[in-house]
């Protein structure tokens, strides 16, 4: 690809493929006191944060609040009581949650029918909280801000995280594919290296069409590798058959010779590996690829192009050899 990589965002395609799930975002409510529970949901009701709905999970102690955190890890907000099953359940639940199962990421707000019981400026310095409120305090104006600012924070801490592991991971992908020296090799290695670097069940196709190139008439194209859903499909008449939005995505990006689009749900990169076969990189999957994974896929598929010019170099060097 050139310097000037050019970038779009794809025209929304879900009136067409019905609609992309949104994920929501997970409270988890914990107190002892049913009509707490009772009064935070109707307060939320009909909350969104940056596009998504907000579900609310119940937990009635300090134990089962931890019990829940062990067993999913998208839990992006806690609206915890101080004093349940003992005075300090909360704060002990607090400890629990940033030194014994090492979440920093899940926002923390206490709250507390009894501000006496743990003075505020001893919980805000010892205890890695975000907020401390008394509840009558909370009213449902202020209730909903304290929750869409600490939802924003979250995240904003596990976009930078997923940056992070997302570049490391990029060097290292990108190491093993220069390692490979087959194209069929390197195009399944391109399908595992990027499902590790979305950290999803993505849907794959990586495709190789040479209509400029006079290698096949008539802009065929030919699918050298697929997983997930794609299983089978070879070239363009199955994806015709049984994938056409997905054949005239592809056509849509070849055409307007945008080299990467991003849509709804999907991802298509094209480049030119030795100036005359066109490649392209199709990806989809059940979720939309959001800002942060962006980034990561964009600099992903320079590094794909690169690669494969190394390894086409390889092959003629190969040739001449045997000549």
């Amino acid at each position: 690809m050139s310097s000037s990589d050019a970038l779009r965002l794809a025209s929304d395609d879900r009136g067409r493929d019905g609609d992309v799930p949104t994920r929501p975002w997970h409270l988890l409510v914990v107190d002892d006191d049913e009509e707490i529970h009772t009064v935070t949901r109707l307060a939320m009701h009909g909350f969104e944060c940056c596009g998504r709905p907000l579900e609310i999970h119940s937990a009635y102690s300090g134990a089962e609040a931890i019990d829940m955190l062990r067993q999913r890890d998208d839990i992006a907000l806690i609206l915890l009581d101080v004093v349940m099953e003992t005075e300090t359940a909360g704060l002990d639940c607090v400890h629990k949650i940033r030194n014994e199962l090492g979440n920093q990421f899940v926002r923390i707000v206490l709250r507390t029918g009894q501000p006496g019981q743990a003075p505020e400026y001893k919980v805000i310095t010892e205890y890695d909280i975000n907020d401390y409120k008394e509840k009558t305090e909370l009213t449902r104006q202020k209730l909903f801000t304290c929750v869409y600012t600490s939802l924003t924070s979250y995240r904003d801490l596990v976009a930078l995280d997923r940056n992070r592991k997302g570049l490391v991971k990029v060097i290292d992908s990108s190491a093993d594919l220069f390692d490979r020296d087959t194209f069929d090799g390197f195009a399944q290695g391109v399908i595992e290296q990027l499902a590790a670097l979305l950290y999803l069940e993505q849907d794959f196709l990586v495709l190789s069409s040479s209509g400029l190139a006079l290698e096949k008439p008539n802009g065929h194209i030919q699918v050298v590798a697929s997983t997930g859903q794609f299983a089978g499909v070879q070239d363009e008449v199955d994806l015709d058959d049984k994938h056409p939005l997905v054949r005239q995505r592809i056509e849509d990006a070849m055409k307007n010779e945008y080299e990467q689009v991003f849509g709804a749900d999907y991802f298509v990169a094209c480049y030119n590996a030795d100036g005359a076969a066109r490649n392209i990189l199709y990806i989809t999957g059940e979720h939309p690829i959001d800002t942060a994974d962006r980034t990561i896929v964009e600099l992903f598929a320079r590094n794909v192009a690169i690669a494969h010019h190394k390894l086409l170099l390889i092959e003629r060097y190969q040739e001449l050899l045997n000549e």
